[in-house]
This record gives structure tokens, C-alpha cells and sequence, in this order.
């Protein structure tokens, strides 16, 4: 009866064994990469492998917007603008100036300020709708004095931004004051942005920083804005910088001296340093072979690893990188590969436990069936 029990046990399979996750041989099995119709990548970790992880959390705001490097923005008047108009003329008695003119101080007239309308225009006396938005007041002013030289006598004009709304940048978010400035031809960069908003109570390694910009968007941490002064970019007009604090985190399972979740507590930490956090592979249960880090990565980044994802059609593919931590080489590679927030580690057990687990289970059934055995026998008075 007892041998009837194992034989079962053994014909059951593996599923009856308790585990915290996916055997190493089904992850690492190419027919069971498609679960339940979504696809994976088995990426064993190598020296090219390392490489291009290495790189990819170096690109920044620099990165994203590396054709925008213009060191001060060009500054335009824009549609809702305000601004003044002064015309000058060489002598009294013209088109602005009365011939009594001798009486008041200076050879000019200030038009009272207006904003720039939807059409992008401004009013100016005797020179008609002028046009404004998109050009900076040196061309406007071109176009006045084009308008008047034929009725004033050697007109000038002068054109300036009373207040500028158009070539503004707003800041939101976390931030203690948020506020929409305008940029000035000096130039503001996006720390500059920043501290107008204000500082937080947040740690920096918690605090981001969000640029967004025609579309396009990057984000950096806070620390590393500072630190690496090539991503404080110049600010262009209606950029949006965004601040807020999330504590980046990791999962861990399987056969570590801890599950479950882990914040980063720093800027940036490697594979190595997250094992480290869940307290390692459990000496007498880890497979140091079976060492697999999830996460969803780009096509591109695989397809510069050499990876052949031509089977799959999503620009974002599910991966599992394979580390070998039984070899020194696991261990020193596993220094150079970042880990990026929401992470999954998972450490698969040695083929002895699993082993241990069944037959366990097999003898927990053959002593069972014998104690049934023997109750029976009480019973019916069976010898």
C-alpha cells in the first residue's frame, strides 16, 4: 500500500510540492516561454550583456534632449505679451511731435501698452496692425519704422516686453510655491526651475525631476541632477518641469534570506547590492545557477545585446536575465547591471531541495497509509 501511495506521489509530478515560485527548468525551458500567450526573453548575463545595461541608465535629460542645446533660448514676443511702443522723431512738428514741442521734455511719444492679440498682432497709430508674435522687437520695430518713414519725420522705434507670458516655464508638482515664469536671454537651466518652485522635505535620492518639452519627456533624479551638471539644461520656452518624490523600490523571492519589497535608499544600486539588501542566497536552498532578474525591457536594448527578438512584434518585451552566481564572474558582472525601480529577483532552489520536498512527501504518505494500516487492524482485530 505504502509503495502504491509513492508511486502516485512520483506519477503526480512536481506541481504537488510546495514552492515560492517557478522551477528553474521551467523558466529556463524555451517551451514554456510563452505562458499564457505572453512571450520572454531568457537573457543569460555576459560581459556584452553588461555593457549595453550598464549604459542605459546614463542617458538623463542630456540624453533625451541632446539637439536641444542651445545655451539661451532665442526669446520671441508671443500672443498674450505685453508690450510698449515708443516712436521718436528727429524733430518737432511731425507726424508724433507738435511744432510746440520745445515745451516738453524729449522728441518721443510712448503708445500706451497692449497685449498681443490671438492673431498675433499689435496697434500702432498710422502704421496699422503690426505683426509681433514670433519675432523679436528689433524686427518689429524694423517694421514700424518701415511703416511710418514716408509720414514722420526720421522715425525710430523702440519695442519692448512689458510682460512676458508667452515664453514662460511653469513648475508643479511637489513644490512648495508652483509657479509659471518667464525665461529671460540670460538663460535659466532646470534647477533654476527648481528652487523658483521651492524646496521639499523629501530625500534627493527620492525626489525626480520631470522635463517635458514638445512632446517629449525625461526624468532624472534630483542627486544626479546635481551631481552631473551636463543635465542641467538650458529651459526653453513652455517646457514644464514636474517634481516629485517616489521611493524606488525592488521585489525579491525565492531562495533569498528575505522576500519581499526593498527600497533602493540610494541613487542608483546594482544587482549585486539588491541580493545583498534580501540578505543573500540562502546557503542550504538557493541554486546559485538560478539567479533571474525580471523586468520589461526595450526591443532596441535587447536587439543591441544580440538577442533575436524578430519572433516578437511589442517595442517592450518581457526578460529574464540569468545570472550564475556559482561562478566569481556572476558575482563581479552583477556590480556593473543596474536595477530600475519595480524590479523582480527571484533565486530558484537546488535540485536537492526539491528532492528533500518529495521524498518528504512520499514518506509523509507511507506513514500515513501505515498508520490507517494499523488503526484498521485495531479495529477489526486484524493481525
Amino acid at each position: 500500500m505504502a509503495v502504491s501511495v509513492a508511486v502516485s506521489v512520483a506519477l503526480a509530478g512536481c506541481n504537488l510540492l510546495p514552492a515560492s515560485g517557478p522551477y528553474s527548468v521551467e523558466v529556463t525551458n524555451p517551451a514554456t516561454q510563452d505562458t499564457d500567450g505572453l512571450s520572454y526573453k531568457l537573457v543569460p548575463l555576459t560581459a556584452q550583456v553588461v555593457s549595453v545595461l550598464s549604459t542605459m541608465d546614463s542617458q538623463g535629460l542630456i540624453g533625451t534632449f541632446r539637439n536641444d542645446r542651445r545655451p539661451v533660448p532665442d526669446i520671441k514676443i508671443g500672443v498674450g505679451d505685453i508690450v510698449g511702443v515708443s516712436i521718436f522723431e528727429a524733430s518737432s512738428g511731425g507726424l508724433f511731435i507738435p511744432a510746440e514741442a520745445a515745451s516738453r521734455a524729449g522728441n518721443f511719444v510712448d503708445i500706451p501698452t497692449q497685449t498681443v492679440d490671438v492673431n498675433g498682432n499689435i496697434s500702432v497709430p498710422y502704421a496699422g496692425q503690426v505683426r509681433a508674435a514670433g519675432l523679436q522687437p528689433a524686427q518689429v520695430e524694423k517694421e514700424i519704422v518701415e511703416r511710418l518713414r514716408n509720414r514722420a519725420i526720421e522715425p525710430q522705434a523702440v519695442v519692448s516686453v512689458k510682460s512676458q507670458r508667452s515664453n514662460s516655464v511653469t513648475v508643479i508638482g511637489e513644490v512648495s510655491a508652483p509657479v509659471r515664469f518667464p525665461l529671460t536671454p540670460t538663460g535659466e537651466r532646470v534647477l533654476d526651475a527648481v528652487s523658483r518652485g521651492g524646496a521639499t522635505s523629501s530625500k534627493g535620492y527620492d525626489l525626480f525631476v520631470t522635463l517635458q518639452r514638445g512632446g517629449r519627456e525625461a526624468t532624472i533624479s534630483f542627486n544626479r541632477l546635481v551631481r552631473e551638471p551636463a543635465n542641467n539644461v538650458y529651459l526653453q520656452p513652455e517646457d514644464t518641469i514636474y517634481i516629485f518624490s517616489r521611493p524606488r523600490t525592488f521585489l525579491a523571492f525565492g531562495a533569498t534570506g528575505k522576500q519581499g519589497q526593498f527600497n533602493f535608499d540610494n541613487d542608483a544600486i546594482s544587482l549585486s547590492e539588491a541580493v545583498a539588501k534580501a540578505s543573500g542566497l540562502v546557503d542550504a536552498q538557493a541554486d546559485p545557477q538560478s539567479a533571474f532578474l525580471f523586468r520589461i525591457e526595450n526591443r532596441t536594448t535587447l536587439e543591441r545585446m544580440g538577442v533575436d527578438v524578430s519572433n516578437l512584434p511589442e517595442k517592450r518585451i518581457a526578460t529574464i536575465y540569468q545570472v550564475n552566481f556559482r561562478e566569481p564572474t556572476g558575482y563581479l558582472l552583477s556590480t556593473k547591471v543596474p536595477m530600475r525601480d519595480k524590479d523582480v529577483l527571484y533565486i530558484g532552489n537546488a535540485g536537492s531541495v526539491e528532492l528533500t520536498k518529495f521524498l518528504n512527501l512520499v514518506l509523509l504518505g507511507a506513514l500515513t497509509v501505515e498508520s490507517m494500516t494499523n488503526t484498521n487492524a485495531n479495529l477489526y482485530g486484524v493481525n
